[in-house]
């Protein structure tokens, strides 16, 4: 105590600079080591735990990728969440990945002798402990005895596994759709769903985040949670595929907090949105729109069910809103079901690496949904080029009238109207074929 007293007179000072400062708490902490020596922590040796680790990569090589692997496909696709071959595209871009300034995370993954000139694990090794950490949602050291390798090791697998990913695969699999992206998803849904104009379903889903530092827990907290989470904002079709993600905000905002700093919108505001035209009951509309629950606003691009219709073509157009949106309900629990880290607790305290972890998974999910062949259209299709560039709206009136334009409620209430009607014209074997099933 009489040291705080004399730490707090000394730095209220005006006269002391920096040097003196530094000088006086390193003499502070040297009475410290010198009146507390017997009660200071006493070292302790590093614990050396011998692991074969080249017995283990010809073991899981046998096991899993030799031309006669022990354990068939099936097994493969239940352990790796994904099929041999997309995990080898994934594992090839990883090690053949070649630039002027490769970064670390690539460099962690490339194989080198230790300072003892042994060679370290293996590719296969270091991304099979990452993959077996997202697919089963187990802590960094329990896949030790298979793949002999370190906790702290493994640990560095799922993050730099997770920057690799990110980095190879989120231009293509992450993207905004193309205006061909737009015209295969309206001819789906409305196929499938009866909705003409539709580009997906949107909808928020909460991470808890165990470690949450003490000082965020109130921001990160909700009434109606358990603990602290983080916020994921999706956007999916019919076909699960995520179109938009938008992860980072705190567990105590709702979807309407989360929508109004989410950038859903930009492309549409700064004026770079490929045109999405449609006409649905004889009128014409330039927006696509998108299918959410009743917490969202009555947006021109936001389509809700009525809360609670008298009439019979609004009960009809209810049953079909809330069966078409369980798209983003079922891409949510396929997410979580794929990778049961996302159903455990985030462990990390870095809230940077939690970000990256998540999409990392949604790109992962996207190129499973691919390589599994249950998207809309043919690969060969999906390969497009970027949407060509647009003039940019760089005049705030511009970008303040396409504000006005998404927002416009008018414009909400006779989509729904028209939609309504459009639904209750339908054939009534629709809804027999299409949404019961």
């Amino acid at each position: 105590m009489d040291k705080t007293f004399k730490m707090l007179e000394f730095i209220i000072d005006d006269d002391s600079d920096d040097e003196k400062i530094y000088n006086f708490i390193s003499s502070l902490a040297d009475e410290d080591v010198e009146g507390e020596a017997s009660s200071s922590r006493v070292p302790r040796p590093r614990t050396y735990i011998p692991r074969d680790r080249e017995d283990a990569a010809v073991r899981l090589y046998n096991d899993y990728f030799s031309e006669t692997p022990n354990y068939t496909e099936k097994n493969f696709r239940r352990r790796y969440r994904m099929s041999r071959e997309l995990f080898l595209r994934i594992i090839e871009g990883i090690s053949n990945f070649n630039s002027s300034d490769i970064p670390d995370y690539f460099m962690f993954f490339r194989e080198r002798p230790d300072a003892t000139g042994r060679q370290s694990l293996t590719i296969l090794q270091k991304c099979t402990a990452a993959i077996r950490q997202m697919a089963y949602g187990t802590t960094p050291d329990l896949h030790d005895e298979y793949i002999k390798i370190g906790e702290k090791t493994a640990a560095l697998c799922l993050d730099n596994f997770c920057k690799c990913v990110f980095h190879l695969f989120a231009r293509q699999y992450l993207r905004k759709p193309t205006a061909e992206d737009i015209a295969r998803l309206y001819n789906f849904h409305a196929q499938k769903h009866g909705l003409p104009g539709m580009l997906g379903s949107i909808d928020c889903m909460h991470w808890e985040w165990k470690n949450c530092p003490i000082a965020w827990q109130g921001q990160y907290t909700r009434g109606d949670k358990k603990g602290p989470s983080i916020m994921l904002e999706a956007v999916a079709s019919q076909d699960l595929w995520i179109w938009h993600a938008f992860f980072g905000m705190a567990g105590a905002n709702n979807d309407i907090n989360v929508l109004n700093y989410s950038p859903l919108f930009n492309t549409i505001k700064n004026g770079t949105a490929p045109p999405s035209p449609f006409d649905v009951n004889g009128h014409h509309y330039e927006r696509a729109y998108y299918l959410g629950d009743g917490i969202y606003p009555d947006w021109a691009m936001l389509v809700k069910a009525p809360h609670s219709p008298t009439d019979e073509p609004r009960k009809k157009f209810k049953r079909f809103q809330e069966s078409a949106r369980k798209d983003i309900e079922r891409a949510f629990g396929v997410l979580q079901g794929r990778f049961q880290m996302l159903k455990t607790p985030a462990r990390s305290l870095d809230f940077n690496k939690i970000r990256r972890h998540m999409y990392a998974y949604i790109v992962l999910h996207n190129m499973i949904q691919e390589n599994n062949g249950f998207v809309i259209g043919k690969k060969e299709e999906r390969m497009i080029q970027r949407n060509p560039p647009r003039r940019l709206l760089r005049d705030l009136r511009d970008r303040d009238a396409m504000v006005k334009e998404i927002r416009d409620r008018q414009v909400h209430k006779q989509l729904e109207a028209d939609l309504t009607e459009h639904v209750w014209n339908l054939s009534p074997y629709f809804r027999t074929a299409n949404i019961i099933e």
